[in-house]
């Protein structure tokens, strides 16, 4: 039977914003590759004297801001599952299933598409390439690789998607909570952006890859949203629980 919790009504979406915005910082990023800003940032974090980049053998980039900060958003996924699968069986959680799904169906897809897309792309790393001590060359995003031995893996930014992938807490908020989600948006959007930079200052990844992933992570988002939560115009309405995604 229905559950008595209502769902309020979807929050007015202004798509020429959340579409329109992602649009033009593509077009940004691809008249960009017609400079060496990509280049000259990556040599702000390139020490020639050591050969190497400057937190490529970090303990606190690679152990504690790499390696743990992913494993907690690995354990807050793994939440938002188990609490997707508990509001079939729980009443508390059961007006909250569209929400949960979102959550868990944008979570999974703005990780799941990162290294698919790495083995397509096969971009080099920085540290990889012959202007930082390695021995391969660099070609631009949208240009055929030369030819090597050891393809590379590193356009989309994987754990810049570690840290976007949050915008689905923003957008599985943003109906019922619109202030804690604004809040979920910051967030996301700073986690992202440092891990970004760290590792760019590890040589993982030039400024595009990051900026290129945070787009990519937020049409994942509103996508699922947009399929999953969002009614315009849609008056409050009791969540039905029959319906594993409560439509």
């Amino acid at each position: 039977m229905p559950s008595t919790a209502l769902r309020p009504a979807s929050r007015p979406l202004n798509f020429w914003l959340c579409l329109g915005m992602p649009a033009v910082a593509a077009a940004i990023l691809v008249l960009l590759e017609l400079t060496d800003l990509d280049m000259n940032l990556a040599k702000l974090f390139y020490d020639p004297v050591a050969g190497d980049f400057i937190g490529r053998h970090s303990y606190f980039l690679e152990d504690i801001l790499h390696d743990r900060a992913k494993e907690g958003v690995i354990v807050f996924s793994l939440l938002a599952v188990l609490g997707f699968i508990g509001s079939f069986f729980s009443q508390r959680l059961k007006p909250f299933k569209r929400e949960l799904g979102c959550l868990v169906l944008s979570l999974g897809l703005a990780t799941s598409f990162v290294t698919p897309v790495k083995v397509v792309t096969a971009v080099q790393c920085p540290w990889s390439l012959e202007q930082f001590g390695g021995h391969e060359t660099y070609s631009e995003l949208l240009s055929p690789r030369p030819a090597t031995d050891k393809p590379g893996r590193c356009w989309p930014g994987g754990h810049a998607a570690t840290g976007f992938t949050l915008f689905a807490l923003f957008f599985a908020l943003r109906d019922r909570r619109p202030k804690l989600a604004r809040r979920a948006f910051i967030f996301a959007f700073a986690l992202g952006t440092v891990f970004s930079v760290s590792r760019m200052m590890q040589g993982a990844h030039f400024f595009s890859h990051n900026v290129w992933t945070a787009i990519f992570c937020w049409l994942i988002c509103l996508g699922s949203y947009y399929y999953i939560l969002y009614r315009p115009g849609l008056r409050a309405e009791k969540a039905v629980t029959a319906d594993p995604i409560g439509a």
